[in-house]
């Protein structure tokens, strides 16, 4: 499963390390509808589980009350001691508190991108498209696997605006919980892979242990978690494999129904080898973590900049940094 999505980021300050205390900097959305604006995110790296929980607790971003709003930001790193957590309660509500806002940004993308290629089928209709136009549509058909020539083939429009659309967050947080071991597995360690990604091409992933003789496929490396996120959306968006998914998907919407992880399970029958045992597993991994609440989830939108002061009581120092990602101001979604 090789792609190599290209990640709209820059950076655009270094790490400032600040012992003890940090400030936080949520910096108001510039909407430029219909392009796409840039809205400045804030990236952490904690060390330590407990100061990650602080620093949500700062925020007022709580897992049982995610009517609040989900506040955005990038996680750059599982932290380390996730696994000795003081209960599996805490890990996985870290775990997932730390992973839904990455979440809802990749498909916060993914909608806007679906809207951009509407808009442009509207100045077809209107004869108003320009050459740069074309342009962004092969660009975004060749992302998503599509040959065909969406402008003069309705076949290719559909097949395009069927493979534009946005996944359950239920079901990414449950995929990513199970393939990685809840961020613990040597591949999210080395590799920031939180879905079993491979490559084949040789020297740049990971080699997985026990690989059979002769085989040469590699376990993907990623520059970030939120590049993990993005390309296994993408992979489910174009592969295949998925075709299944992305037929429910569409059923689903055409019906006016809610597209849930639940329903769109049922589409990973290739996912692992274990077939419809793997299904069946996500799906109680949904169930029991009760995961389709965060289906209704929504990034906060600040109306003015907020300075917020987060004191971690020695708990773990964090490195932090402002990167700039490529999409819209923060929207409800309905996948």
């Amino acid at each position: 499963m090789l792609h190599s999505p290209t990640i709209l980021t820059r950076r655009i300050s270094s790490f400032i390390l600040v012992p003890i205390m940090f400030i936080v900097c949520h910096t108001p959305v510039l909407a430029v509808a219909p392009q796409i604006g840039l809205e400045t995110i804030q990236t952490i790296r904690p060390e330590t589980t407990a100061g990650l929980q602080t620093f949500f607790q700062a925020l007022n971003y709580d897992w049982i009350q995610l009517e609040n709003g989900v506040p955005p930001l990038i996680l750059e790193n599982i932290p380390a001691d996730i696994e000795n957590s003081t209960s599996t309660a805490v890990k996985k509500r870290t775990f997932f508190m730390g992973l839904l806002p990455m979440v809802l940004l990749a498909n916060q993308e993914i909608a806007e991108e679906r809207l951009e290629i509407l808009q442009l089928m509207q100045k077809h209709g209107s004869r108003e498209l320009h050459p740069s136009d074309y342009e962004r549509l092969t660009e975004i058909s060749k992302r998503y696997g599509l040959r065909g020539r969406p402008i003069t083939d309705h076949r290719a429009r559909a097949q395009l605006l069927q493979r534009v659309g946005t996944i359950p967050t239920s079901l990414v947080l449950a995929q990513a919980a199970n393939e990685s071991a809840w961020g613990t597995s040597r591949f999210a360690r080395l590799g920031n892979n939180l879905f079993g990604e491979w490559t084949y091409k040789p020297g740049t992933g990971i080699v997985p242990a026990g690989r059979p003789p002769g085989k040469t496929y590699e376990v993907r490396k990623f520059s970030s978690l939120y590049e993990s996120i993005r390309s296994y959306m993408n992979n489910l968006n174009r592969n295949g494999a998925y075709r299944k998914l992305r037929e429910v998907r569409a059923e689903l919407r055409k019906s006016e129904q809610a597209v849930t992880g639940m329903a769109l399970a049922q589409g990973l029958l290739h996912y692992s080898q274990r077939g419809e045992e793997y299904i069946q597993e996500i799906q109680a991994m949904i169930r029991q973590n009760k995961l389709s609440r965060t289906e209704v989830a929504s990034l906060r939108q600040p109306k003015i900049e907020v300075l917020t002061s987060i004191r971690t009581s020695g708990s773990g120092l964090f490195s932090t940094r402002n990167r700039s990602i490529g999409h819209l101001s923060p929207m409800r979604l309905n996948p």
